[in-house]
């Protein structure tokens, strides 16, 4: 009896379930990559240049370690190269290089449009390529820690072919309006009067740029995306309470 009873154990405990494993927060999933890629390198860059007076190259060197090892770790261990990584250590690294641009002072403003033409050629190849770097962004305002609303965003980029063509409009939005401040801002500096473009005139046309972004992205991008999105959910919900 005693045999028996120890050969039945080890079965039973083959057989048995393995305990589910710990789920990351939708809303800490959806946040990780703007928090890694973003939040960490602009955040150690003021606190080492502003906080503690390193001087500009070197924070910006320091500030690019996160970057830099995301990157390569995307291309060594995943083949894929890590889009928002990829583009924070080049922002970095041309920022370093124009730190040392000498010039008039209409140079120097034209200077500053070199980010910002990077910045929108990346998002805009970004969506052309079918990986629009702005989804980083937008995933985790539409999903707002749901697990229903994340497990649908999932669903629809798999198999959705509007709700992808919808991510990179909304990309390509945004790309557009960097490339278009990027043009208008050396235009200015090079036709205003200097210190209109030095006091408000960059800070002005990047605010336009922002707003054309929000305006135009949520009325062809964010809202058409919601309600695809709204609607998997709730299909996803009423088949989990059925």
């Amino acid at each position: 009896m005693s045999q028996a009873t120890a050969q039945a154990t080890p079965a039973t405990a083959a057989t048995a379930p393995a305990a589910p494993a710990h789920e990351e927060h939708p809303l800490l999933t959806a946040f990780k990559p703007l928090l890694l890629d973003v939040a960490v390198p602009l955040g150690s860059y003021y606190l080492l240049h502003e906080g503690f007076g390193l001087g500009l190259v070197l924070s910006l060197a320091l500030s690019s370690v996160v970057p830099a090892v995301r990157t390569v770790v995307g291309v060594v261990r995943e083949r894929t190269v890590n889009g928002l990584a990829g583009v924070m250590l080049l922002v970095n690294v041309l920022s370093m290089v124009l730190s040392f641009a000498t010039g008039d002072a209409r140079l120097m403003i034209a200077k500053d449009s070199v980010i910002s033409s990077f910045i929108g050629g990346a998002i805009l190849w970004s969506a052309v390529r079918g990986t629009p770097l702005m989804t980083a962004g937008l995933k985790p305002m539409l999903v707002k820690g749901s697990w229903a609303k994340a497990a649908a965003w999932e669903r629809l980029t798999a198999g959705n072919a509007r709700f992808r063509s919808l991510e990179r409009r909304y990309s390509a939005v945004w790309g557009v309006a960097l490339l278009t401040e990027c043009a208008a801002r050396v235009i200015g500096a090079y036709t205003l009067p200097v210190d209109v473009m030095a006091s408000w005139g960059s800070t002005a046309m990047l605010l336009a740029a922002i707003a054309v972004g929000i305006v135009v992205g949520g009325a062809v991008g964010v809202g058409p995306l919601e309600k695809l999105l709204d609607a998997e959910a709730a299909e996803l919900e009423a088949a989990a309470a059925a």
